[in-house]
């Protein structure tokens, strides 16, 4: 009886912890998610979202602990290493980008979450790109991007993240684990 009386003790602490979304989070579409880098405070948020794919677009490798939840959750990953583009000639290749709207448009990899560090200029990239797929007027790109690239919202200010070095490289790259050169 003290087992399940541990046991119960500890969903209702969980039940009781707030979802907390990732930073700059926001649905694109049915299925498709955009955001920040989550952290463990995300966790619990992500998995009632059913995820089946996450695209992270960077340079630096994904945390060890966050590729082990991908794992955990039969999360199917993909990693797509770009640089920053807030500068104005900096650009995302186009094959690579085909590539990576692919993915999006496959309803078998939903649903998705697509992000980056901040959730803002090269996630704003890409789903500029979906947008335009979907005959979106480049005035409603534009528009969506300066509102969601725009300086962090009241919503954002009260996560705080968890630290991570995202610079660490000290592990392996997993079967699951599909990073596009």
């Amino acid at each position: 009886m003290a087992a399940s009386t541990v046991g119960s003790d500890e969903a209702d602490r969980t039940r009781d912890q707030p979802l907390v979304p990732p930073l700059n989070f926001a649905l694109v579409e049915a299925g498709i998610y955009r955001s920040g880098h989550p952290n463990p405070k995300n966790y619990r948020f992500l998995e009632k979202l059913g995820l089946r794919s996450i695209i992270f677009l960077a340079k630096e490798d994904y945390p060890p602990d966050m590729l082990e939840w991908t794992r955990q959750h039969s999360i199917a990953f993909y990693q797509y290493r770009t640089a920053g583009n807030k500068e104005p000639f900096t650009e995302m290749d186009p094959d690579r980008v085909a590539g990576l709207l692919s993915l999006m448009l496959d309803v078998r990899n939903h649903p998705m979450l697509v992000h980056c560090n901040k959730g803002k200029h090269r996630v704003g990239c890409l789903i500029g790109c979906l947008r335009k797929l979907q005959n979106w007027s480049l005035t409603s790109i534009l528009a969506e991007y300066k509102r969601l690239a725009a300086k962090q919202n009241i919503a954002d200010e009260e996560v705080t993240a968890a630290p991570h070095d995202m610079h660490a490289s000290s592990h392996e790259p997993s079967t699951h684990c599909r990073v596009v050169y």
